[in-house]
């Protein structure tokens, strides 16, 4: 395990063949970011890529030598020590000040707008002449989401951790084009990292899981958190290697804060509630089925003895692949809030924009092909897209993936159908798009025309990548997020189903996979891997598969 939901933490080299120290390592990187603020240019702002501090310039091939890891932002993020409200009491409190926060706010702002004599625009609904020139889903004008009204949401998340603050998370892998520079700015704040449990209340809540004599199973335990996420944070330590007693290993434990997993659904309902006094939610959304959803997964991901057994899982499907690595689990201090892994250097994927070409399209090419792999191979895939749970290390060109959590396995005829419809959005095949959707069960047949359209424009759409010969170059179609966003406010206007429920997880990690190639302008041969995928592939038996969905229901 790496930092789960955080800015790169380096990992330091060996220095004379002895392996560094936490102290050490932390002063290391103290160093190496001295010297990389003395040579930054100060000019420098937030290039296409989305990477805070680094040029656009940067992304492409120079003469120069480019820096053998991504540089970090000059401004670490910087963390409280605030005990996580745990009683059902508290977190309602929590909700209650961000409400009347937010409507502070939004009051102030429209006061100063009627001074100004402005018409606020709050309408985030509102039919565009052309969906396909739509600009964003979330209108940079509202008179509710203000900077300031963006930088309370945020705080308060960072504060109240545990569901709200993974919903948060789940907004800020988007596109820059569809969220706003103001609300996009706070969530990545958000991204970054919650606040911290104080030390007297992490003290009591690994005892709880491991036991009152759990650090003497450790030879060294960091109390300052390498990483801090939506519902526990990471701490690094040093314990003796299981395999090899002779031997010590650098490992991750991520804690699990207090009364999370049984504040998920309340969290979540809070949440909606607060969202349903904005009117900023698209109608058509199937809101209620969409929150059933999240509770599931939510609670899942709350449960650490399912993500251990995940990630070995995923570690042994992964076993003889030569690019991917999934960190061993270290059972013996596991439990169902606390899970223990062998730590793994690297820096999130998102901050290598800086790095040669080559080795952007060698990120991007793994990061879609272990992708398609997990969907049309194994039927099992990590579904968070978060892009700190995919680190590269540049001096082994070595990927790690982590973060099991929402690990899902998929039905056969799902991925079967599945992968017919995303060769059909590939090769422009409208009535294969439509016969597949309704197998899925996005769509119901009886849609009107202009459903349909939009909904075959928006497959090939999201099938250009694959449909491309050659390298798929995803640093020069950024477009493509506004097209999207635009057909699917037409959708969201006219559809008479809700998707699948296996979509919504899903369709997270495949676009945090194609926002990832944005971001780091990679240039992917998608299309051969798709071509490659489908001819191995063996479909099931449609009858059989049907005998046995209803052989389930029945025993259900």
């Amino acid at each position: 395990m790496g930092a789960e939901e955080e800015e790169d933490v380096d990992a330091g080299t060996p220095v004379d063949g002895k392996k560094l120290t936490f102290a050490e390592r932390r002063e290391l990187e103290r160093k190496k970011k001295e010297a990389r603020a003395r040579d930054a240019d100060p000019t420098a702002g937030r290039g296409e890529g989305g990477s805070g501090g680094i040029p656009s310039s940067a992304r492409d091939p120079a003469p120069a030598p480019a820096p053998a890891v991504p540089t970090k932002p000059s401004a670490p993020i910087e963390r409280r020590a605030v005990a996580v409200p745990s009683s059902p009491i508290q977190r309602v409190i929590g909700f209650g000040s961000l409400a009347a926060g937010l409507a502070a706010g939004t009051i102030t702002e429209s006061a100063r707008r009627a001074w100004r004599g402005r018409k606020p625009s709050n309408d985030s609904n509102g039919d565009s002449s052309s969906p396909v020139e739509a600009e964003s889903i979330i209108p940079g004008d509202s008179i509710f989401m203000t900077e300031a009204n963006a930088e309370r949401l945020a705080v308060a998340l960072c504060r109240m951790r545990g569901a709200a603050l993974k919903l948060g998370q789940m907004l800020s892998i988007q596109d820059e084009s569809v969220i706003p520079p103001q609300v996009q700015r706070a969530l990545e704040r958000v991204r970054q990292g919650a606040d911290v449990m104080p030390a007297d209340q992490l003290e009591k809540t690994v005892e709880s899981h491991l036991g009152v004599g759990w650090k003497d199973s450790l030879l060294r335990f960091d109390p300052e958190p390498l990483a801090a996420a939506s519902i526990g944070q990471v701490h690094l330590a040093t314990v003796l290697d299981p395999d090899d007693p002779e031997s010590t290993l650098d490992v991750c434990m991520k804690i699990q804060y207090p009364g999370v997993a049984r504040s998920i659904h309340s969290d979540i309902d809070n949440l909606m509630r607060l969202v349903s006094l904005t009117d900023i939610l698209p109608k058509g959304l199937y809101v209620e089925h969409a929150v059933a959803v999240a509770k599931e997964e939510l609670t899942l991901e709350c449960d650490y003895e399912y993500e251990r057994d995940s990630q070995a899982h995923m570690a042994e499907l992964l076993r003889d692949d030569p690019h991917w690595h999934v960190p061993r689990v270290i059972p013996a201090l596991c439990s169902k809030g606390v899970i223990t892994t062998e730590y793994a250097p690297g820096v999130a994927i998102d901050k290598a924009a800086a790095l040669p070409q080559d080795e952007r399209d060698y990120i991007g090419a793994q990061l879609l092909r272990v992708t398609l792999r997990e969907l049309f191979e194994f039927r099992f895939m990590q579904t968070d897209p978060n892009f700190a749970n995919f680190l590269y290390d540049s001096p082994t060109r070595r990927l790690t993936l982590i973060d099991f959590g929402a690990a899902k396995e998929f039905p056969k005829k799902f991925v079967d159908d599945y992968l017919r419809m995303v060769v059909a959005c590939a090769e422009r095949d409208r009535k294969g798009l439509i016969d597949a959707s309704i197998s899925l069960g996005f769509l119901t047949g009886d849609e009107s025309p202009v459903l349909m359209d939009a909904h075959a424009e928006a497959g090939f759409q999201v099938g250009r990548p694959f449909a491309a010969e050659g390298a798929y170059d995803f640093g020069a179609e950024r477009d493509m997020t506004r097209r999207v966003a635009g057909l699917g406010k037409v959708m969201l206007k006219h559809r008479l189903t809700p998707p699948p429920r296996e979509a919504y997880s899903l369709h997270r990690k495949l676009s945090g996979a194609f926002l990832a190639c944005m971001r780091i302008g990679a240039r992917v041969p998608a299309g051969t891997m798709l071509r490659e995928m489908y001819e191995k592939y063996e479909f099931g038996d449609e009858d059989a598969d049907s005998e046995s969905e209803e052989e389930a229901a029945n025993t259900a």
